[in-house]
């Protein structure tokens, strides 16, 4: 740190992103992206968008939001666009919090959403999950604050349904409930038809996850018009031109091929099916996901050994050092030669230790 630092910053803890080898030597079930390339129509449209690179993008990203809109049956003013979800969270932090005007989530989530309340000086409190990893939507009601949930939730893969959603955003009606949907695609029903009854739903959408765009990043955000209104001017304050054009015309052009991207989530969801039921039959305690990844605990070893023995072997998980979930690891739904190579290196830690 220099001696330039600002001191209101001093104490920040950046966000922890999963490891990101640049030499490709791993089996990458670490991050949640997708096994799968992007459909042809989508390199192909990057390419021509290339070609105009000299020019600035159109800083509505009206096109992209058109057809975003039309995908849900709503309106361009209904929509928000961001450089990945993450930064439309960013934009909803500072719209709808400060000191006074809180935000809630589980105590085990997505780490990003303590990390960037922080930053933005936004007051925040958590409410612990149940034993068994779940939310109880009971502990949302009349909080008296905005709350922010993943659904599916992550790192656990857990769902809430839409009735339970739509009880909490009914029961706030004085302030903001973000959802983000991030996972949404590989098992869970989409809140977004909400958005008409309630203006203080906000609902987050990727297109990392589902349609093979984390390296693209792009988000977006659904919500009545005065409620899109307030995160876009926030966004024309801090980065107006936040869409470039490669991204925007991907992002079109995925939504042309969804007939591609419904094959690839079926298939990472059959996968998801065969890891589960593998891991259990070898001992492993496997929370049901409705994501694509899977929050597993194995007995025969800390779940920090577990990651270790994983990348000795050239195979990448994500492990925390947080108390609640120490004993588990996170692991990203790939190919089915992927998920087969996890399993043999499961296989041979635990022949070791048979064997030890």
């Amino acid at each position: 740190m220099s001696k330039y630092f600002s001191i209101r910053y001093k104490n920040l803890h950046p966000y922890t992103p999963g490891e990101q080898p640049q030499d490709q030597q791993y089996i990458k079930l670490n991050t949640n992206e997708s096994p799968f390339p992007p459909a042809p129509a989508v390199l192909d449209a990057a390419a021509e968008a290339a070609e105009n690179l000299q020019l600035y993008s159109d800083p509505r990203s009206l096109e992209l939001r058109r057809a975003i809109a039309k995908e849900h049956g709503l309106s361009a003013l209904n929509v928000a666009v961001g450089n990945g979800s993450d930064e439309l969270l960013n934009f909803a932090f500072i719209a709808f919090g400060n000191k006074k005007a809180a935000f809630t989530y589980p105590s085990v989530t997505y780490g990003f959403y303590s990390v960037c309340l922080n930053v933005n000086t936004v007051a925040r409190r958590s409410i612990p999950l149940k034993e068994d990893f779940t939310i109880d939507p009971a502990e949302y009601l009349d909080l008296g604050t905005n709350i922010v949930l993943a659904n599916p939730n992550a790192p656990t893969g857990l769902l809430l349904s839409v009735e339970q959603i739509e009880q909490i955003v009914a029961a706030n009606p004085d302030h903001v409930v973000i959802v983000d949907e991030a996972y949404i695609a590989f098992g869970g029903e989409t809140c977004i038809p909400l958005v008409k009854k309630y203006p203080n739903l906000l609902v987050l959408r990727t297109f990392s996850k589902s349609h093979s765009l984390a390296g693209a990043r792009l988000g977006y955000a659904i919500g009545q018009k005065d409620l899109i209104a307030d995160v876009n001017k926030v966004k024309n304050c801090i980065n107006p031109y936040n869409i470039n054009r490669m991204t925007a015309a991907c992002g079109i052009a995925a939504l042309e091929a969804e007939d591609y991207y419904q094959q690839n989530i079926q298939t990472i969801m059959d996968n998801r099916n065969f890891t589960a039921l593998a891991l259990r039959r070898r001992g492993f305690e496997v929370l049901p996901s409705a994501a694509n990844f899977l929050l597993v605990k194995p007995d025969f070893c800390t779940g920090e050994a577990l990651y270790e023995g994983l990348k000795d072997r050239g195979i990448l998980v994500r492990h925390w050092k947080t108390s609640r979930i120490a004993g588990w690891c996170r692991i990203t739904i790939g190919t089915i030669e992927q998920m087969t190579k996890l399993i043999g290196a499961i296989d041979q830690m635990m022949a070791e230790k048979t064997e030890g």
